[in-house]
């Protein structure tokens, strides 16, 4: 069990690395909103993950609030687009 896990955080490690380096290349907006909107995911399953491995259910409390929190940021970088924000597409 332990290596599925171990297997579990080094492929989102990677997952994350790739993300970030989308978001800073871009080459577009769209692309740095998708990887901006993959990161907090990533994070919230890592979180998911390591309450599997520690058997500590407190974390699960953390990942709904980055996930409540990421959901929130979308919405209000969704309406600043909307709005006519900068764009480079």
């Amino acid at each position: 069990m332990q290596i599925v896990i171990y297997i579990t955080f080094a492929l989102l490690s990677i997952a994350l690395i790739f993300t970030f380096i989308r978001l800073l290349l871009g080459p577009t907006l769209p692309d740095r909103v998708v990887a901006l909107e993959l990161l907090p995911s990533a994070i919230v399953v890592m979180i998911g993950t390591y309450a599997i491995y520690t058997d500590i259910a407190s974390f699960i409390d953390v990942a709904v609030v980055v996930a409540l929190m990421a959901f929130l940021a979308a919405i209000g970088f969704a309406r600043f687009l909307e709005r006519g924000g900068p764009r480079d597409d």
